[in-house]
């Protein structure tokens, strides 16, 4: 049985409120902590700051994590490094999309919105593709972006013809099913 609680800014049943407060407890003992080993790491206080609120959100969001928790700080350095990765990935994906924007002779007329639109969408891809199987994103890469035929990239991944075909085939449904997500977010 779940018992909700009403209030006028928001509804939140009785376990979201108990792992509300255990995060919260958590935040309290860990936050002072992980904000100083992060900006050890970073150089960067503003930037530990940042990832540490994040990484406690990461745990707010996170259902089944906090019942067996018993090496909360070894967790919390988990999720932060996580983020650390997904911060360095998002600043690489946007420095190759700036060096691809300064060998254009002219210089981009897109709006900073637009730019911003565009390396959004970018990260949603690069994020996409991450979630394939690694010779599945090779494939799909050699193909859109190198423009060679199955045949070629299924000499150069090592896979026969009709494997680069289904390779091929997992990565536009995934295209496909990131565009809808897209344009929902959007509407």
């Amino acid at each position: 049985m779940r018992i909700i609680i009403r209030t006028n800014y928001s509804t939140m049943s009785i376990s979201d409120s108990l792992k509300s407060n255990q995060v919260g407890q958590l935040y309290h003992e860990h936050h002072g902590w992980l904000s100083g080993w992060l900006s050890k790491k970073l150089g960067c206080p503003h930037n530990a700051a940042d990832i540490t609120q994040d990484a406690f959100m990461r745990l707010l969001l996170k259902h089944e994590a906090l019942k067996d928790l018993t090496t909360p700080r070894a967790y919390l350095v988990r999720i932060a490094k996580g983020l650390l990765i997904d911060q360095w990935r998002r600043q690489e994906l946007e420095q190759r999309y700036l060096d691809a924007l300064s060998l254009h002779d002219q210089p981009s007329s897109a709006s900073q919105e637009l730019q911003a639109i565009i390396l959004e969408t970018l990260l949603e891809v690069d994020a996409m593709l991450n979630r394939l199987n690694p010779k599945a994103k090779q494939a799909f890469l050699l193909a859109q972006i190198d423009g060679l035929t199955y045949q070629e990239i299924a000499d150069i991944i090592g896979v026969s013809e009709r494997m680069v075909k289904k390779y091929m085939a997992t990565a536009m449904l995934h295209c496909l099913l990131l565009r809808r997500e897209l344009n929902e977010a959007r509407t």
